[in-house]
């Protein structure tokens, strides 16, 4: 069953997305060659304890760190450790949410680290952010799942990638529903599968966290011993890009957006809907 959230509901999610987008904003500023991947997470606690609110990855079933770190050739699910040492030139996605008053929220980003990154891994996280954005457009009243799925897939098949080949859409992770549960009903892929059909319809109320994830290779994926850490089969880099997005009677709001969603939707012909904190 596909929660359906009320205005009021909506409104208490925007306010547990703003809390994300802090924990994004920390975490990046934080994220330079010689800081290990512990000191992000004390970073996202921190955050989170000055806005009054509750870690949702913390203790999921059993993840043991507050965000997720994911370096290089690891997709997701990343555990923060003293070890991981951030270096010039590292990409890494965190992924970091938050609850309210019972309501979540939950985004990535793919940040860089230092300096000097290859062309290709540039326009690898453009690519996955962009095709973030094109699913959040796609999210209208009277579309259904698959439309946002399709926007995703059509988005990056193509964009020509460097040096030849074609992106890996990652095919064993994708967004999800949020709400009252970090991850519910339904499950959202990133490209289109005639066996899981059309999906339901998008009407007010819809919620999903729309998360691409593209690799430099294979869309292959493998989980190593410690069972949450996900890499690529073929050492290849990857990037993902998140954002929770409310479907409302005014448009989609990016619930995880400072501006929520307006500047980049706008580029795309799409209002977004009014920011009920505003």
């Amino acid at each position: 069953m596909v929660q359906i959230k009320t205005p009021e509901q909506i409104a208490k999610m925007r306010e547990a997305g703003l809390v994300v987008a802090a924990v994004h904003a920390a975490t990046g500023a934080a994220a330079v060659p010689g800081a290990t991947t512990r000191d992000l997470d004390q970073v996202a606690r921190e955050v989170l304890a000055e806005h009054g609110a509750k870690p949702n990855f913390l203790g999921y079933g059993g993840f043991p760190a507050t965000i997720c770190t994911s370096v290089n050739e690891v997709v997701v699910h990343g555990i923060p450790d003293d070890r991981t040492v951030l270096k010039d030139g590292d990409i890494i996605s965190i992924d970091a949410g938050a609850i309210i008053d019972g309501w979540h929220g939950d985004a990535a980003f793919t940040a860089f680290v230092g300096t000097g990154h290859a062309p290709e891994l540039v326009e690898l996280s453009r690519v996955t952010e962009e095709s973030m954005w094109a699913g959040i457009a796609a999210m209208r009243n009277g579309n259904r799942l698959v439309d946002v799925s399709r926007a995703i897939e059509t988005y990056i098949r193509r964009q020509p990638r460097p040096g030849g080949g074609k992106y890996g859409i990652i095919e064993d992770y994708g967004g999800h529903g949020i709400g009252t549960e970090m991850h519910m009903d339904p499950h959202l892929l990133n490209y289109v599968s005639r066996k899981r059909g059309k999906g339901p319809k998008l009407v007010p109320g819809f919620c999903l966290a729309i998360e691409p994830m593209v690799s430099l290779g294979t869309p292959r994926t493998e989980v190593l011993e410690d069972e949450w850490t996900v890499i690529t089969t073929d050492g290849t880099w990857s990037s993902h890009w998140e954002h929770s997005v409310a479907l409302t009677e005014e448009g989609p709001l990016v619930l995880t957006a400072p501006d929520g969603g307006k500047e980049k939707l706008a580029e795309l012909g799409v209002t977004a809907a009014p920011d009920p904190l505003a």
